[in-house]
C-alpha cells in the first residue's frame, strides 16, 4: 500500500539524490540516468507523492514577507518585482503582521492557483505549512531566516558579520570607547550576525563586551526611541550606538534630542540598511549599506530556476554590504 503525503525530501533521501535532481524527474527535464529517472519514479509512485497539476505559461511567485510598513520592505519589493517583471513572472504579496505563514488557507490558495514557489522575507512558516509545501512541489528561498528552521531552503542574506564589525571598527577609529548596540529581532540571522560582529570587533581591539550596552531592539522608530533613551540614561552612557536598523536608528536621534544631546557632538549614531530615510534625517545617517534591493531579485531568481527544476550554484547565498559614512558619526567629545 503506498505511504501516504510522502514529501520530496523524503523521495531525494530514498533515492540518494538532491531534491532537484528529484524535481527534474517531475518536471521531464533532461541530463539524469534513465536507471536513476526510472528509480525515482518508482519512489513517487509507491509513496504516494502527490504531483501538482501543469504549470501556466507565466510562472507565479508568491513573496511572503513580516510587514510593509518600512522603506526597508520597500526596498525589497523593488528588486522582487523588477527581477519577475524581468522573467515574465507574476508576483503575489502577502504580509504576515509579524505571525508566521503557512494557515491551511494560504496552502490551500497556492495550491489551486498553481504557485511555483515562494519567497520568504524574514517571516517563519508554520511546520505543517514546511511539510505541505514540501509535498506539493513548492520550492522556497528565504531571505534572511530566521534561526535555523530554514536549513532545507536555498537562503539570501548580506555579509552581516562584516558590517557589524566594520561599524564598529569605524567608530574605534574615531576613539570612540563607550559603543552601545541596538539590535533588530535577535531571532533572526542577520540581527545575531550583526551583534556577534560588533562583539568581535570590540575583542581585536581590546575592549571586553558590556552586556549593559547591548538592547535587544524592532527595527522600529519606537524602538529605537525606548532602548537608545535606556542606553542614555546610563550613568556612564556611551558615545555612540549602533543600530540594527535606519528606522531604529531615527529613533535613537529622537531619544538623543529629547536629552538636550547632539548628533554626533555629543552622540554618534551608526544605522544599517542605507534606505532613503538616511539622506532625510539631519545630520545624514551613517549606515551599513545592505544590497535590499539585489537581495530580492537574486531570491526570485533563484527561485525561478528552482521552479524550472534547475539546481543552484549554492544553497547559500551572502551579497556584501558597505558602510557608508556621512554626518553622524564624528570623535567623542573631550
Amino acid at each position: 500500500m503506498p505511504e501516504a503525503g510522502a514529501t520530496l525530501a523524503q523521495i531525494a533521501e530514498a533515492a540518494g539524490v538532491s531534491i532537484p535532481t528529484v524535481s527534474r524527474v517531475l518536471n521531464g527535464k533532461p541530463g539524469i540516468s534513465a536507471p536513476k529517472r526510472e528509480e525515482i519514479e518508482r519512489l513517487l509512485e509507491d509513496r504516494g507523492y502527490a504531483r501538482r497539476k501543469p504549470r501556466r505559461g507565466t510562472p507565479l511567485i508568491d513573496f511572503v514577507i513580516s510587514s510593509l510598513e518600512t522603506q526597508w520592505a520597500t526596498e525589497l519589493l523593488r528588486g522582487a518585482q523588477a527581477e519577475a517583471a524581468r522573467a515574465g513572472a507574476d508576483l503575489v504579496l502577502n504580509a504576515t503582521d509579524g505571525r508566521p505563514a503557512g494557515s491551511p488557507d494560504w496552502i490551500e490558495r497556492i495550491s489551486a492557483r498553481g504557485t511555483d514557489g515562494v519567497v520568504l522575507v524574514v517571516s517563519e512558516l508554520e511546520p505543517q505549512a514546511r511539510r505541505e509545501l514540501s509535498r506539493l512541489q513548492v520550492p522556497v528561498v528565504a531571505i534572511d531566516p530566521i534561526g535555523s528552521d530554514t536549513e532545507s531552503f536555498v537562503t539570501v542574506s548580506a555579509t552581516d558579520w562584516v558590517g557589524g564589525r566594520e561599524a564598529t571598527e569605524h567608530l574605534l577609529a574615531l576613539g570612540h570607547r563607550r559603543i552601545g548596540f541596538i539590535t533588530g529581532p535577535i531571532t533572526l540571522e542577520c540581527h545575531q550576525d550583526r551583534l556577534d560582529g560588533y562583539t568581535s570587533a570590540l575583542g581585536r581591539a581590546g575592549i571586553a563586551a558590556d552586556p549593559s550596552l547591548v538592547r535587544q531592539g524592532d527595527s522600529l522608530i519606537a524602538g529605537g526611541q525606548r532602548f537608545g533613551g535606556e542606553l542614555l540614561d546610563l550613568t556612564d552612557r556611551p558615545t555612540a550606538i549602533i543600530s540594527g536598523s535606519d528606522e531604529q536608528a531615527y529613533g535613537v536621534y529622537l531619544a538623543a534630542r529629547e536629552r538636550g544631546l547632539r548628533i554626533p557632538e555629543d552622540l554618534s549614531v551608526v544605522g544599517f540598511d542605507d534606505v532613503d530615510l538616511c539622506r532625510w534625517v539631519s545630520p545624514q545617517l551613517t549606515t551599513v549599506r545592505q544590497p535590499l534591493s539585489s537581495m530580492a531579485a537574486e531570491a526570485t531568481r533563484l527561485l525561478l530556476k528552482l521552479a524550472a527544476g534547475e539546481e543552484v550554484a549554492s544553497p547559500t547565498v551572502r551579497l556584501a554590504s558597505k558602510l557608508i559614512v556621512r554626518d553622524s558619526t564624528a570623535a567623542p567629545a573631550s
